[in-house]
């Protein structure tokens, strides 16, 4: 099984009104921890999409319109990712997709490789959310010791990560540094056979 593990930086939290500024993955056998492909980009924007963008959101990730200017057209980067998708075998069976905020990142996501596309490539419709993986481990590990229950502990990635003693995400935050954090947490709390 294949795990592609996905993160986007957008340019505000609204996806009738905001758009994907940077998408990347990583293509993970979740059996053996083997790397099969990685992929990100910049995605350009237009001046309208830009005048919309959200200034905190703008904050976290760090984007400049200098650099959103000079990435590649939503559609390259949609012919790129299902390029690199199908050339891995990723459909439903054989793989699934692994984030932090699924909910977030599978909307931005559909923004660039449409939904009924995704569809008649049998794309996997599973987008995991590893902050319930995380929640169903430390109910377990609660019960051994209550600090660790999640209520307790916090299960934003940065939190997780701290729980199991491993750096925070770098910052500002970028889509690759996103999915590297992710995989790192992902080893720790689940891990590979």
């Amino acid at each position: 099984m294949l795990g592609v593990f996905l993160d986007t930086e957008t340019n505000g939290l609204n996806a009738f009104r905001h758009r994907v500024l940077e998408i990347a993955f990583k293509i993970v056998d979740v059996r053996t921890g083997e790397l099969k492909a990685a992929y990100e980009s910049v995605v350009h924007q237009s001046d309208e999409v830009w005048k919309s963008s959200d200034p905190a959101s703008l904050k976290v990730n760090g984007f400049t319109y200098d650099q959103m200017i000079k990435g590649k057209r939503p559609d390259a980067v949609a012919a790129e990712i299902t390029n690199i998708l199908q050339k891995n075998g990723i459909h439903r069976g054989t793989g699934v997709f692994i984030c932090q905020n699924p909910s977030f990142d599978r909307i931005f996501f559909s923004q660039l490789v449409d939904p009924d596309i995704q569809e008649s490539l049998n794309w996997p419709y599973y987008w995991l959310d590893f902050a319930s993986m995380y929640w169903a481990e430390s109910l377990r590990r609660g019960k051994e010791n209550p600090q660790l229950y999640p209520w307790a502990t916090g299960f934003s990635k940065d939190r997780i990560a701290s729980v199991y003693h491993l750096e925070a995400e770098q910052k500002p935050h970028r889509a690759m540094n996103g999915v590297d954090h992710l995989l790192l947490c992902y080893e720790k709390v689940i891990g590979f056979s």
